[in-house]
């Protein structure tokens, strides 16, 4: 899914967590791809998120740097426009980011909601927040402690590399607009659920982020249509190619596609995000229909 060549990014929006030097790379922890840390590793496998392994940790809060000659610098001055998003997965992500907020933010009110501004934390290696280290060990995440998604753009690499997404844009914007899904199910009081009921096949962590999945694709069916404070669309008309790139993300991150890679078998038991079919499925839903109202995956009997 391309940007629009000069539709003007906000980099306002993100935050720098740093360069660690730790890089991508380590195994990938259990349901955390593109899941809610908070307290689910520690409820399922009795982890502390901030004793994961990592490269090194950093604490980041705003875009400034200090060079090697002692200059401020802005991390993300490279990501200006569209035509910035398209060449780089940093201005990429900052770019979903504004479209993905334009969205809710204009929509929301008609449920009598208003959006509540959530910035994302892009930094390499590893960074804090408040539920424990971010690095490619636990892959992107909404904390609702401090209410930011954290993401490392070599993530995406990772996702292509080890679990067989492919490399095209809206399978990475696929994975920030399902962790503004858990930003919205927090404000809409509904995150809780996960951890009322942490895993299984039908779990209410399980449903959680079907429904994420599900509203990134309200927002993709949109997308084209949202346009920045510029006026003009963040983004252009979704392909069919487009569709079948989040498809191949959203497979990639099914529970059951990752315990055959990483264990070598599968345990509906321990599932905490859904089956890759399922994960489809739900986007597909959000995709179709393009209404919020259809992503309720509490009101159904099965989800996956």
């Amino acid at each position: 899914m391309s940007f629009n060549d000069n539709v003007r990014l906000d980099t306002s929006q993100v935050e720098s967590g740093g360069r660690s030097g730790g890089g991508p790379g380590g195994v990938v922890v259990g349901g955390g791809i593109g899941g809610i840390i908070m307290l689910i590793l520690a409820l399922i496998f009795g982890i502390n998120p901030s004793d994961l392994p990592t490269g090194g940790t950093t604490s980041g809060s705003d875009t400034s740097q200090v060079d090697a000659g002692g200059q401020q610098t802005d991390d993300f001055a490279k990501c200006q426009t569209g035509a910035d998003a398209n060449q780089d997965a940093e201005c990429r992500v900052i770019g979903t980011v504004n479209s993905v907020q334009a969205y809710w933010t204009a929509e929301l009110p008609r449920y009598g909601k208003q959006w509540q501004p959530t910035k994302t934390v892009l930094y390499s290696g590893a960074t804090q927040s408040q539920c424990g280290t971010a690095s490619n060990q636990v892959g992107p995440f909404y904390c609702p402690l401090d209410q930011r998604v954290y993401i490392d753009a070599d993530f995406f690499g990772l996702l292509t590399q080890r679990f067989g997404a492919d490399d095209g844009a809206l399978a990475q914007e696929y994975v920030v607009a399902h962790e503004y899904g858990h930003a919205l199910q927090d404000q809409l009081g509904l995150l809780g659920r996960a951890q009322q009921d942490p895993q299984g096949p039908e779990s209410g962590a399980v449903r959680t982020e079907l429904m994420a999945d599900c509203l990134a694709g309200v927002w993709a069916k949109h997308a084209s249509s949202t346009p920045g404070a510029d006026g003009q669309p963040f983004l252009k008309e979704l392909t069919t190619q487009d569709i079948q790139s989040a498809l191949s993300a959203a497979s990639a991150v099914g529970d059951d596609q990752i315990q055959a890679k990483t264990q070598g078998r599968v345990t509906p038991e321990n599932w905490t995000h859904g089956s890759a079919e399922a994960r489809q499925r739900w986007f597909l839903q959000g995709y179709k229909t393009g209404d919020l109202n259809q992503c309720d995956t509490f009101a159904v009997a099965s989800v996956n």
